[in-house]
């Protein structure tokens, strides 16, 4: 427990992180592989360069010291940064190492105003934080080790088959390189992908949402290739992933993580919502629905540029047709003269309040989605306006976690 005084300097220290806690955290990753370069293997560089990752502990560092006098309000936050630590190979000596270095970080940034007691309370209040996500992951690490076909760490998983479901999109199925059980996992869950590529220093660690159902004795993973644009550089691994990867390779991958997960427990009306590649996790929902509960009402609405960037389209539509209570339907912003032709859409243009009143037959129901920062954040902003319940809308960031 902290003490009163820690918990009154923390909070004094809330307005400084507002205003320069990205220069800490920013420092402090320098700092950090600068003295650990080893844990380049770790982190993912790109989101590095783009300055998610900086921006990503910001926030969490800011979240932190304003909930100092009660944790407990950010266990949620707490628990999906640790699904992330586990699926990486964060171990507890890491802890330490990070302190050290965020604390360094601290005192160079805000030079004399870091007093001593401020960077004393800050060491003290990092120990508890830093044993909060220890605890958390150690038993995460425990249960992902224990159940059928688990393991701890990463394990080799062999490619069995490569699909590519659009210009940009290509499913991947692995399977255990050992011939062993396949563990089980969540509608949701994602799975951790290390790869070494040639000429590169360092292993590149991605996460890639699974994209079926459990059972069926492989992990689909579908990974849109990640192309340079003018804001970003190229996605090395989903680029290797697509370009490199063949029949017969293995892959070390982590057992599957992640809280956004189905509520299979719950009967109401399910709404899903994707843009993009963020359908993955929502396929996997939508087909173990139709598998496990067959009788829920399910509205599947997906937003994508055309038909010839709009993956795993055959597969949702092919559910749908073998049940009455699952609706599917389309939105293209840029639809082609085929697509226009043809009508394989429901709706040009973006996702809009409007139409979705038009489409879910159901407002009483539970609401999941996912995919680009700005969809997400004018999905999340319709479905407020529609004053849908918090406990009713659940989201997930591909990368580090950002705001709505």
């Amino acid at each position: 427990m902290l003490s009163q005084r820690t918990i009154e300097i923390i909070k004094s220290t809330v307005p400084v992180l507002e205003i320069h806690g990205t220069a800490i955290t920013k420092r402090f990753y320098e700092m950090l592989f600068t003295a650990h370069p080893e844990l380049l293997n770790i982190f993912n560089h790109a989101n590095q360069k783009q300055g998610k990752q900086q921006t990503a502990l910001a926030n969490a560092v800011y979240a932190a010291a304003l909930h100092i006098d009660r944790l407990e309000a950010i266990l949620p936050v707490v628990k999906q940064i640790a699904h992330k630590h586990r699926s990486l190979g964060v171990l507890p000596e890491h802890y330490p190492i990070v302190g050290q270095h965020l604390l360094a970080a601290i005192q160079e940034v805000l030079g004399a105003a870091a007093t001593e007691d401020i960077l004393q309370a800050w060491g003290e209040a990092y120990g508890v934080i830093a044993g909060a996500f220890i605890g958390v992951e150690k038993e995460m690490y425990q249960q992902a080790k224990s159940q059928e076909g688990g393991w701890a760490d990463f394990k080799p998983f062999r490619l069995v088959r490569k699909v590519k479901e659009s210009e940009v999109i290509t499913s991947f199925y692995l399977i255990p390189a050992d011939g062993g059980a396949l563990a089980a996992h969540e509608p949701g869950q994602y799975i951790s992908v290390k790869v070494q590529i040639p000429g590169e220093p360092h292993t590149h660690i991605r996460q890639y949402s699974l994209s079926d159902t459990a059972d069926k004795g492989y992990y689909r993973i579908t990974v849109k290739r990640e192309d340079p644009a003018a804001d970003r550089p190229g996605g090395k691994v989903s680029v290797y992933l697509h370009e490199h990867l063949e029949i017969g390779d293995v892959l070390p991958i982590s057992a599957p993580a992640g809280d956004f997960t189905l509520d299979q427990q719950d009967s109401r009306p399910v709404v899903l919502i994707s843009g993009g590649v963020g359908l993955t996790p929502l396929v996997s929902m939508l087909n173990t629905l139709a598998a496990k509960q067959p009788h829920r009402q399910v509205t599947f609405i997906h937003a994508a540029q055309n038909g010839q960037l709009h993956a795993l389209k055959q597969q949702v539509e092919a559910v749908a047709a073998q049940h009455d209570d699952i609706s599917v339907y389309w939105c293209y912003d840029k639809p082609t003269e085929r697509d226009l032709t043809e009508k394989t859409f429901h709706k040009e243009g973006y996702i809009d309040l409007a139409w979705l009143k038009t489409v879910v037959p159901n407002r009483a129901a539970c609401f999941y989605f996912c995919g680009p920062h700005p969809f997400m954040k004018a999905i999340y902003a319709a479905l407020r306006e529609w004053e849908i319940p918090t406990e009713d809308i659940h989201f997930e960031f591909f990368g580090p976690a950002g705001s709505l």
